[in-house]
């Protein structure tokens, strides 16, 4: 049942249909409260969400449900993930919640669930909740409580990241562009940098309900490129939709991904001796030339599972400091226990202060393999060993690549219905060719 409902980044779904339709996220927030045994007490819960015109109605009904079960429940209005998680942590709540469907068009929406100590459930909690739900011997309650609406509570999140970058001085004069994805990151990032006394260029930051993502931030970073360029910015950052990730563009315009970012970080804490472990925390889908760049620093590189909530999972298994995903997710797991869009620009531009270069500076020394990903909308996420003509492609191009030291990664997304086919290789040209053809044949047997 945990798979009709949970995929890598809680629940997701069209806004107003099963899961996210009224009554299903009224029985959610009850669940949450009626699933909590003698060690996870949920008697009070924070929410936080974003701009999407379904959000707010969300919102409500989950807090109806969880109020209905006896929780009090606050509201914190539009505002990031990380500042849910924070306060889930450390604002004395035993849970938190954030309606947002990250970077999905707005058509979606999602419910992620963090537990007290601001960690997103593990699969064996998600299980748990998950059987609750769908446990007829229950009734969904009926009207509970709205929520109390308490938004100075994100001034605690804002006050505990600006620590990371006290004196921004000897950064010099800097102009930053910032995408906020017209999501919920609106109210937040351009105003601590702003304060940090950064003048701040902003698109993307007139959101209207229906515009989050749309042509904008960490998905579309290619806007962001232009804008850095037309503006004359030293660097520029794209949040996504709920602002757990950033993606960057150097003052030439170039777009850094999560492991360039990665690398940058990793390499800062090793000079300052903050790198606990010597070791760094990456998913299955970074590039090979992250592990090869680290170990010639000294660096081990940990992989893991797709999805943030398992890099922070290896993160305090291995009692380790770093760790993130190339789509953004960056966590330093002594500050926050998930990713965080506005940390990481704090922390990049802390780089670039402790070094005086800029990013592009910084972003060259990791050597990349090329890489190509290929994603294919399926119509069910069938087992695809199990397929011949599929399985017999993959085989094929798994031998071929052993002489390009490349490596070839196929698996269905956690959030969309979607296969995604990634190559990596010494030859772009070839590397493209071969993961085309896989695609063709996923196309044929299961588009």
């Amino acid at each position: 049942m945990t798979q009709r409902l949970f995929g890598t980044d809680g629940i997701r779904g069209a806004a107003g249909k099963f899961p996210l339709d009224k009554p299903t996220v009224i029985r959610i927030g009850a669940a949450l409260v009626r699933s909590s045994g003698k060690d996870h007490l949920t008697k009070s819960v924070v929410i936080g969400r974003d701009t999407r015109e379904s959000s707010q109605w969300i919102e409500h009904a989950l807090a109806v449900g969880a109020a209905a079960e006896g929780a009090r429940v606050t509201s914190i209005g539009v505002a990031p993930t990380p500042a849910v998680a924070f306060l889930a942590s450390s604002g004395g709540f035993d849970a938190g919640v954030v309606i947002s469907a990250s970077h999905n068009p707005y058509e979606d929406n999602g419910i992620k669930i963090f537990s007290a100590g601001g960690f997103k459930l593990n699969d064996q909690r998600e299980t748990v909740l998950a059987k609750v739900i769908f446990d007829d011997s229950w009734s969904t309650p009926g009207a509970g409580s709205a929520p109390v609406v308490a938004s100075d509570l994100l001034s605690l999140y804002l006050q505990h990241v600006r620590s990371v970058l006290p004196d921004p001085t000897g950064l010099g004069p800097m102009r930053l562009a910032v995408d906020c994805a017209n999501g919920a990151t609106v109210g937040v990032v351009p105003r601590l940098l702003g304060e940090l006394g950064f003048e701040v260029i902003t698109t993307g930051c007139e959101p209207d309900g229906r515009n989050i993502n749309d042509g904008c931030g960490a998905t579309h970073p290619e806007h962001l490129s232009q804008f850095v360029k037309a503006q004359e910015c030293r660097m520029g950052v794209a949040l996504d939709g709920d602002g757990d990730r950033a993606i960057f563009v150097d003052g030439r315009g170039h777009v850094l991904d999560g492991d360039k970012v990665l690398f940058v970080c990793a390499k800062h804490l090793q000079s300052e001796n903050r790198l606990r472990g010597d070791a760094v925390v990456a998913t299955e889908m970074s590039n090979i030339g992250l592990k090869l760049s680290l170990e010639a620093l000294g660096i081990d590189l940990v992989r893991c599972a797709v999805g943030d909530k398992y890099v922070m999972e290896m993160l305090t298994e291995r009692r380790l400091a770093l760790g993130g995903e190339q789509s953004g997710h960056i966590i330093f797991a002594d500050i926050l226990p998930t990713g965080d869009g506005l940390l990481t620009t704090l922390m990049i531009l802390q780089a670039m202060a402790a070094t005086g270069r800029e990013l592009e500076s910084l972003a060259e020394e990791l050597t990349v393999y090329p890489q190509v990903l290929v994603n294919v909308r399926v119509r069910e996420k069938a087992n695809f060993e199990t397929i011949p003509d599929v399985a017999g492609v993959i085989a094929e191009v798994e031998r071929r690549m052993v002489d390009q030291r490349g490596r070839l990664l196929v698996r269905y997304s956690g959030t969309e219905p979607v296969l995604r086919i990634m190559l990596e290789g010494r030859d772009q040209a070839e590397i493209r060719h071969w993961a085309e053809r896989i695609a063709e044949v996923v196309q044929r047997r299961l588009g």
